[in-house]
Formats: C-alpha cells, sequence, structure tokens
C-alpha cells in the first residue's frame, strides 16, 4: 500500500521549519502532498500565489515525491481522503503546538478513523523559527539579515519584492 501524507498549513510565509517538515515528510511517504491552505477571512501576508510558487520552488529538488496542492475550502480530512492520503503529517515546536495538535489528531480520526496524525519534533535550531515572528521582523531596520537566515530564498525574493512595492 502506498503510503501518502499530507503536510498542511497556510505557510504565510513559508519557513526553513516547513521545509525541514516537508524533507522529513519526504523520506517518510512514498508521496507528500504540501496542502497550501486558503482562508479568505483572513488577509494574507504574501498572496496565496507567492505561497504556492515559493514552496513549488523549495520542493522542486525533492525528486517528485512532493507535490503541491491550493486547499481553499472544507476539512483538511476531506481533503486528505480525496487525496488518497492515509497521514496527516504536523510538527511541534514546544508544548503548546503538543496540546493543539493533539486535539486537532483526535478530532480527524473520529471524522476519518484511516487517516492517521504522524508528528515530528522539530530540531532545536529551528524550534523559534514560526511564520508571525518572520512576519514581525518584515520592515524593521535590518530585517533583511535575520528573516534572510529563517526562510529560503525563493520566500526571500518574494517578501523583499513585496517589501519594494510598499
Amino acid at each position: 500500500m502506498r503510503r501518502i501524507g499530507i503536510y498542511a498549513g497556510s505557510f504565510d510565509p513559508p519557513t526553513n521549519g516547513h521545509l525541514w517538515m516537508i524533507r522529513k515528510g519526504s523520506e517518510l511517504f512514498d508521496e507528500l502532498v504540501v496542502a497550501l491552505a486558503v482562508n479568505p477571512d483572513k488577509t494574507a501576508f504574501l498572496s496565496t500565489k507567492d505561497r504556492e510558487d515559493a514552496l513549488k520552488e523549495m520542493v522542486s529538488e525533492l525528486s517528485g515525491r512532493v507535490r503541491v496542492a491550493v486547499v481553499r475550502h472544507g476539512f483538511l480530512v476531506d481533503f486528505a481522503r480525496e487525496a488518497g492520503a492515509t497521514h496527516l503529517l504536523r510538527g511541534l515546536r514546544g508544548v503548546g503546538d503538543f496540546e493543539y495538535e493533539k486535539t486537532m489528531a483526535r478530532m480527524n480520526g473520529r471524522m476519518d478513523p484511516g487517516i492517521e496524525t504522524v508528528m515530528m519534533v522539530a530540531p532545536s535550531e529551528l524550534e523559534e523559527i514560526s511564520s508571525s515572528l518572520v512576519r514581525s521582523f518584515v520592515g524593521v531596520p535590518g530585517w533583511e539579515r535575520w528573516v534572510s537566515a529563517c526562510v529560503h530564498p525563493a520566500v526571500f525574493k518574494r517578501i523583499e519584492r513585496m517589501q519594494a512595492s510598499r
């Protein structure tokens, strides 16, 4: 049986922590779908197109085992079922993440017992990096040095372009 994993998030913006999870997921599963979740009720930092294109650049080196899909509505577990997924991949940075992810794993398990949740702990050097932290630094004098260390060059290029247009 092929193992297909779904790694979902808003990826706003995608970080090096996300890339670490994607790389690990590509080793765990026969196929990994990076599901870019879009919430039309929220104002995004980067456009859906920028996030999608950046993610595609980030995963291009992973030999066809990873693909990016945009999810615009519905429950993640429904998308996973439609994609033929066997697993949901979730990342943990700290205790707070665990409590949230545990609740989500149990709810998703109730919605579809055939799809299991796998949680991975981020390495310590990536533990503090989050999309919201990256967003908070953009625009502060000297932001480029710190942000470029936290995101893939494909993401940094889009953030720079967005800042230049302001």
